[in-house]
């Protein structure tokens, strides 16, 4: 029997269907990057912000926590809102939301409105990820998910890079206000190219919004563990994001745009590790247990390790491994969540597991700053780092991993 050879208009709708997925995943990966360098910008903008305000430095890990309050909740409606109204419709408005309340914050007066403005960022930054784990997870299919995850959640490993090496000078030549006023625009310039360019994948509309998503069907076993590890090696990434730079000025002296450049190898290489990751768990075919188990394993020694060093090119030598464990782990427990949840349900579930992993975010910065102001020990902050991954692992081990999902 020979066999039916593809017809032009099949081919031209697999050339479309192919383009397309890619330009939804760039719009995804450009909101997400573009949000985090919003969320980690106080780590670079923090000591000359607290200056202004006449901040101590334990006020200044607050601002982080006030962040990731809002953040914590944006994630839990954002991915009940992706499920209900697609993607497209929630990645748009929750850039518009950041743009406004980021343009805002420039504005702060007192330590009071900072928090709140502070809050009300994170309230609006967070439905942008689950909308892209939503939209990348329906375009596209499960052999090629590790890749296409690694490659959104590369985002935060830009937005790390573009923190550190750019944010430093443009703060030097604008001040910490305008650079807020910056990048709110960029965040409103993207929320309108958004809502052009991307779209719901066909035969994946939103639910009916009279219809509830079974919330109660995503709280396994696996889940809850996913989300608790998840959860502690949040804390170590984004705590080493918000605290880095400050740690190495404050506890070695370090100046700040060497601090930068050191947290922007360890940024580099991260990124290099979470496509190849997600690919490597594709050619396993989709096992990814025991990567994660080792990635935070592995993270939580290099915290202990760089608590350790106090010279500047120990730290430059060490930034690439702290790098990688910082965030090869991600889109690992990224694409667990979001296939073990279904793809009706992928954006709520990964809402909601975001919103676990980062109240660990959320209590991270606050607890280092209180620790250092107490022991002015750099290796007692790290230290604190170092148990969120560890946790991690400890949680990673209980995982019954399920290969037919």
């Amino acid at each position: 029997m020979q066999a039916v050879a593809p017809t032009t208009t099949a081919r031209e709708s697999e050339t479309g269907v192919s383009r397309m997925r890619w330009a939804v995943l760039f719009f995804a990966w450009a909101g997400l990057m573009l949000s985090t360098v919003c969320r980690l910008a106080w780590g670079t903008l923090a000591l000359s912000a607290g200056e202004s305000l006449g901040l101590p430095i334990a006020a200044l890990g607050v601002f982080v926590t006030a962040f990731y309050a809002g953040y914590v909740l944006s994630n839990i409606f954002g991915g009940l809102a992706t499920d209900r109204i697609g993607g497209r419709a929630t990645l748009s408005m929750s850039l518009l939301g950041l743009a406004v309340a980021t343009f805002c914050f420039g504005f702060t007066p007192s330590l009071g409105v900072g928090l709140a403005l502070q809050c009300l960022m994170g309230l609006t930054a967070g439905a942008d990820y689950a909308a892209g784990v939503k939209l990348v997870s329906t375009w596209f299919p499960r052999s090629e998910r590790g890749r296409s995850i690694g490659l959104l959640m590369s985002a935060s490993s830009i937005a790390v890079i573009v923190m550190n090496s750019v944010l430093p000078g443009l703060v030097a030549k604008l001040g910490w206000r305008d650079t807020y006023h910056a990048l709110g625009v960029c965040a409103l310039v993207l929320a309108a190219v958004t809502v052009v360019f991307v779209r719901n994948r066909a035969g994946q509309a939103p639910q009916d919004i009279s219809r509830k998503p079974r919330i109660r069907t995503l709280f396994t076993r696996n889940f809850l563990l996913l989300a608790l590890a998840g959860c502690g090696a949040f804390w170590g990434t984004l705590g080493f994001a918000s605290w880095a730079i400050a740690l190495m000025v404050k506890g070695h002296h370090v100046s700040a745009v060497q601090a930068g450049f050191i947290v922007a190898i360890a940024g580099a290489a991260g990124l290099v590790s979470k496509p190849s990751v997600g690919w490597l768990s594709d050619r396993l075919g989709g096992r990814r247990k025991t990567l994660t188990v080792a990635s935070l394993l592995f993270f939580s020694v290099a915290l202990l390790v760089f608590g350790q060093l106090s010279r500047v090119d120990a730290f430059t030598l060490a930034a690439p491994f702290i790098g990688v464990g910082a965030f090869v782990y991600s889109p690992l427990l990224v694409t667990l969540v979001a296939e073990q949840s279904g793809i009706e349900q992928s954006g709520s579930a990964a809402g909601i597991a975001n919103a676990i992993w980062q109240s660990g975010s959320a209590m991270s910065p606050a607890l280092v700053g209180i620790v250092f102001q107490a022991s002015h020990s750099f290796p007692m902050a790290f230290a604190t780092l170092a148990f969120g991954p560890l946790l991690g692992t400890v949680c990673m081990l209980f995982v019954k991993e399920q290969a037919n999902v």
